[in-house]
Formats: structure tokens, C-alpha cells, sequence
């Protein structure tokens, strides 16, 4: 309403500025010695281009962030919200269910954030959406570090079904050579002088990091959560559950820690016209 309201204004002042302007230039504008046609040009062109800047600040303006948040809240955006949010849970519960390794920690953050101006130089892309919304999904599971080479090779006996959410079967030559590695019949999976591997990697599905646990030296280890941001649904929400367990927790308990990481899903959006 704010874009039509200042657009309106735009064209009213339009109707009003360009006659005025033609007419104080128009007496003898015929016999004008170059010097005062020059002027008048000025003159109408002044005004021309105040109006033009106007109408595309107007036409460009983002949305009000209460028009976002009420986009946000709409029936669309909760079911899509919903519908994602339950497609990630039952993937993780499926890996708790089926793979040797044990949930311990569920982290979920969620925001929505609307279009920016209109970019008329170095355009980002943030200008052609009403609104976005991001949802960010991190599993933490612990296992025993003296049994790596079964946990990955269970991990991948569950995801050889093709019904199953797993991406990582036996198919993938690499993590076959990830097991031997750990069960010492191979060298580094990555070549010689790699090191110890840390990574499975499915692109748009998941990607599975764990603790280092031969690696001679320093060992790189799974970080901490990061602490959850002030939640202001249903802008944004941020949940760690249970709230209390740290990776720290889970490490002193299991001994190493597996993060599942799935990948940012834009779960609702609308784009500008």
C-alpha cells in the first residue's frame, strides 16, 4: 500500500510539475537564442528526472517487515514450515533407528527474512523475493571409537535399500575404502600423506562428519553447538534438544561423535513481481 500510495503521489506530482515547467518556458521559446534554449532545457529536464528517480524507488521499495511477518504466519508458510521440519525428523529417526550410531543431540534454527531494495547496482538476487524462509537441520550422534570401521560399514548396509533416506551405501567406492581403512587393510582412502578421513559426502542430501581417531598428532574433532540465537516466531526459531546436552556431553559418553548435517532447505518464498 505504502509503494501505491508513493507511486500515486509520483504521478500527481508528475501532472502538476512537467505542464508548469513547459509552460513557464514556453513564451517565445521559438525565438530563444541557444544560450536561453539551453536553459529551458534544464529546466524541463530537472524535473523529468526527479520524477523518474521517485517512480523506480517506489516501484523497488521491500516490503514492510509487518508484511513479512504476516507472510510468514500465513497457512502456507506453517504448512511448509511443518512439512519439511517432520521430512528431516523422521530422516534422523531413521538413522537412530537403523545405523549403529545413537542420537544425542537435534539442532534446528529457522528463519524467514524479506527482499531487500531494489539493487540497482551489483545485484545480489535479495531483491526479487516478498519473503524467504531457511531452514538449517544438524543430528549429533555418538558411537565407540574402537569400533569406527563397523559403524560406517553398518551405515552403509542401512542405506543400501533403495527405499532408504541414507544416501551412503556400498555402492560408494569411497566409503568402502573408508572401512577397510579402518580396519587396517588399506592405506589413506585419499592417497598417501591424506590422513585419516573425517568425511561422506552426498551433494543436496546430507553430509556426515566424525571425530578423528587415529590421526597421529592433531586430531580434528567435531565442534561445539553454537549457542541458539533469541527465537521471534515465526520470524525465527532456534531449538536444541535435549537444550542441556553439549557435544562435549556426548563425546565423554560415547567416546566419539558423528554430525549428520542436512543441507538448507528454502522451504517457502514468494517472489517479487
Amino acid at each position: 500500500m505504502a509503494a501505491m500510495a508513493t507511486t500515486s503521489w509520483t504521478v500527481t506530482l508528475a501532472a502538476a510539475v512537467v505542464p508548469a515547467s513547459v509552460v513557464a518556458a514556453w513564451p517565445g521559446s521559438l525565438s530563444l537564442r541557444p544560450r536561453s534554449r539551453s536553459r529551458v532545457r534544464r529546466v524541463l529536464f530537472f524535473p523529468v528526472t526527479i520524477i523518474l528517480v521517485l517512480a523506480l524507488a517506489s516501484c523497488g521499495r521491500a516490503p514492510s517487515e509487518k508484511s513479512v511477518r504476516k507472510l510468514a504466519d500465513s497457512p502456507e508458510a506453517v504448512r511448509a514450515r511443518q512439512q519439511v521440519e517432520e521430512d528431516i525428523r523422521n530422516a534422523i529417526a531413521y538413522w537412530d533407528a537403523h545405523t549403529p550410531l545413537t542420537l544425542g543431540v537435534v539442532a534446528l534454527e529457522d528463519a524467514c527474512g524479506g527482499g531487500k531494495d531494489k539493487e540497482w547496482f551489483f545485484p545480489t538476487g535479495d531483491d526479487t523475493y516478498k519473503i524467504r524462509c531457511t531452514m538449517y537441520v544438524t543430528a549429533y550422534f555418538g558411537a565407540d571409537p574402537k569400533g569406527v570401521a563397523d559403524t560406517i560399514d553398518g551405515i552403509l548396509a542401512a542405506g543400501d535399500p533403495e527405499v532408504s533416506p541414507i544416501p551412503f551405501g556400498h555402492d560408494f567406492i569411497y566409503a568402502r575404502k573408508v572401512v577397510d581403512y579402518y580396519r587396517g587393510k588399506t592405506g589413506d582412502p585419499q592417497g598417501p600423506g591424506a590422513g585419516e578421513p573425517k568425511e561422506l559426502f552426498s551433494a543436496g542430501t546430507v553430509t556426515l562428519n566424525w571425530d578423528q581417531v587415529r590421526q597421529s598428532g592433531t586430531r580434528q574433532l567435531i565442534e561445539e553447538l553454537r549457542p541458539c540465537s533469541p527465537s521471534d516466531p515465526p520470524m525465527r526459531r532456534c531449538l536444541r534438544e535435549p537444550a542441556a546436552t553439549s557435544v562435549a556431553d556426548l563425546r565423554r559418553e560415547y567416546g566419539m561423535v558423528f554430525k549428520l548435517t542436512f543441507p538448507a532447505t528454502n522451504y517457502y518464498s514468494i517472489v517479487r513481481k
